[in-house]
């Protein structure tokens, strides 16, 4: 079995959303056998920031929906975009 590849796009709450703070619980919300490889604040509009976060994990069926839910479920988190996925 290889490994996906897995670009998020994650709009915080507002602008009051600390991006530091709001980025450790992202990654320690994050289920077992997936990985937090990288991340990137990229301005969005009118002084708010997404997170840009790349997460590499098992390619199983229903993993990738997982791993959505349990991003778009952490408090801050506004919503939650797939931006870019591959496999490795």
């Amino acid at each position: 079995m290889g490994e996906v590849a897995l670009q998020y796009r994650i709009l915080p709450e507002g602008l009051d959303v600390d991006l530091d703070e709001l980025l450790d619980s992202l990654t320690n919300a994050l289920p077992e056998g997936a990985q937090l490889k990288a991340s990137e604040k990229k301005p969005v509009a009118f002084g708010l920031n997404a997170i840009h976060v790349l997460v590499v994990l098992d390619d199983k069926k229903g993993g990738v929906e997982k791993v959505e839910s349990i991003l778009a479920g952490v408090q801050g988190v506004q919503s939650v975009e797939i931006v870019q996925m591959g496999l490795l």
